[in-house]
């Protein structure tokens, strides 16, 4: 799943990091910060999230909305699956556990040992690759998704999109959750003070983390909720829902700046569903 934004950005505290922000980002180099990004930080981000993930859950969203109840795919058994931007497997594992043929498939190669060391059960592969450069046939599944993976990471998702269309079957649904556009016009603070707009919804300027050399540590891509329609539709997709799942009551998990006063008040997740034309 996603970082946090500003003031609780992931390389917080970091004696590597010079800054963290809005700035350029391009797409070579998102790619190449956010791989070496999940790299390095793959480790804290399990020790900080993976009990709430668990090993074996699809959860869409840091509201805690699960595949088990939201069906948002459909049904699973004997469906081949891709899983873009996987991280340690998680929800591949479970939609393994349905039956499902399943590839887990992400950039980063120290997530990727999580998928791998957590065992990969009958009917679970793990591929490390760009989602802009899909190593598969054309027509090679049933169903895509992705809890926050690889989408906000890119500058060009729509590469994405294109990609994902190619190697589904007519037919084939896809379903992947982003940080909610809204967010990022709000400031970064889970209490009652980040309920503020400081930024332009419009404004596309990608997040980034910078290091004392200069280089990219870390990006995220920020796109409005048209942004990803049109992207989808470009690709050949007709869009049947866009799930903005409601804070759950009773709910008083905090995670960046997804927290109960929050999200009483506004989306922090926005989820598409599609299907390939």
């Amino acid at each position: 799943m996603t970082a946090s934004q500003v003031s609780s950005h992931p390389g917080a505290g970091d004696p590597g990091l010079d800054g963290a922000g809005f700035g350029p980002a391009g797409a070579e180099e998102s790619v190449r910060a956010n791989r070496l990004w999940w790299d390095r930080e793959a480790e804290a981000y399990l020790a900080e999230h993976g009990e709430f993930l668990g090993p074996e859950r699809f959860i869409w969203c840091p509201e805690g909305l699960d595949e088990a109840s939201a069906g948002l795919l459909g049904p699973v058994a004997d469906r081949d699956v891709l899983e873009v931007g996987a991280g340690a497997g998680q929800c591949s594992r479970w939609l393994a556990g349905q039956g499902a043929r399943v590839t887990a498939l992400d950039v980063s190669a120290g997530m990727l040992r999580h998928v791998r060391d957590g065992g990969t059960p009958g009917g679970l592969a793990a591929v490390q690759a760009d989602a802009r450069a899909l190593p598969f046939a054309a027509a090679s599944f049933d169903l895509a998704c992705s809890a926050f993976g690889a989408v906000p990471f890119v500058a060009d998702p729509w590469l994405v999109m294109a990609e994902v269309a190619r190697v589904l079957r007519p037919g084939g649904r896809w379903a992947f959750a982003v940080t909610h556009p809204l967010r990022w016009a709000l400031l970064d603070d889970p209490g009652e003070h980040g309920l503020v707009i400081v930024r332009s919804y419009f404004d596309r300027t990608p997040y980034v983390e910078t290091g004392r050399d200069g280089a990219l540590y870390y990006a995220e891509h920020h796109r409005t909720l048209g942004d990803r329609i049109r992207d989808l539709v470009g690709a050949g997709f007709a869009v049947e829902d866009v799930v903005e799942p409601e804070w759950p009551v009773g709910f008083q998990r905090v995670w960046g700046a997804w927290s109960p006063i929050r999200g009483r008040l506004v989306p922090g997740t926005a989820i598409f569903v599609a299907r390939r034309l």
